[in-house]
Formats: structure tokens, sequence, C-alpha cells
């Protein structure tokens, strides 16, 4: 069971900064902006994963930061955030828990997706 979470407080640390980062684009987006809260969480999102999957590929991982594999990050976790988005909207959450409930949710499964999916040890 300790392996599973191996680098789990690193990925946490760079979550954070993550974190600062979705928020604060999210809330440009969705308030100065005025866009929904999937478009919002998606494209915030983004900008944040860019950041994020290169320090955890630095530090947390350490395996080899690829095209493919940033790919297979955003895509898989780009759905999470724009399901929450969504959610968000038909819910009419405040976009404060919106960007809570996505954050709690990507933190334990974008840190098992990236484990076991988009930096998995091959030919182990």
């Amino acid at each position: 069971m300790r392996k599973v979470w191996k680098g789990f407080s690193s990925y946490t640390v760079i979550g954070v900064a993550n974190t600062l980062i979705h928020w604060q684009v999210f809330f440009l987006l969705s308030v100065a902006a005025g866009l929904r809260q999937a478009f919002s969480n998606l494209l915030a999102f983004c900008v944040a994963a860019s950041f994020s999957f290169y320090m955890n590929a630095l530090f947390t991982f350490t395996g080899k930061a690829s095209v493919g594999g940033y790919l297979l990050f955003l895509l898989g976790m780009g759905t999470l955030s724009l399901v929450v988005g969504h959610l968000g909207d038909v819910w009419r959450l405040h976009g404060l828990l919106t960007v809570v409930l996505f954050s709690a949710l990507s933190l334990v499964i974008g840190f098992l997706y990236s484990r076991y999916v988009v930096f998995r040890e091959r030919g182990v």
C-alpha cells in the first residue's frame, strides 16, 4: 500500500501551486469574462496542467515528459474538469465550490491516473 502513495507528498506540493494557478484563471474567466463554469474550469485546468505535468514528471514520477503523456494527461483530467464544471453549471453551484470540488477530486484521481496511466513504468 505504501508503494501506491509513493510520491504523493511531492504531488501535493506541486498541486498547491497548480491549484493557485487554476483558481486564478478560473475566476478570471468565469467572473471577469463571464464564461460558463464548464469552460472556465476546463481552460483553467489546461493552463495549470501545463505547469503541473512537467513539474510532476521531473520531481514526482521520475518519468520522461512526452507529448503523448501530456496529451493523455490533458484528455483524462480535462474531461474530469469539464464534467465538474458542467455539474457546477447544472446545479448552479457557486464557483468557489466548483473549484474546491474539482481540486479535491483531482488531487486523488489525478495522482492515481498519473501514476498508473500517464507515467506508468513500462516493462514492469
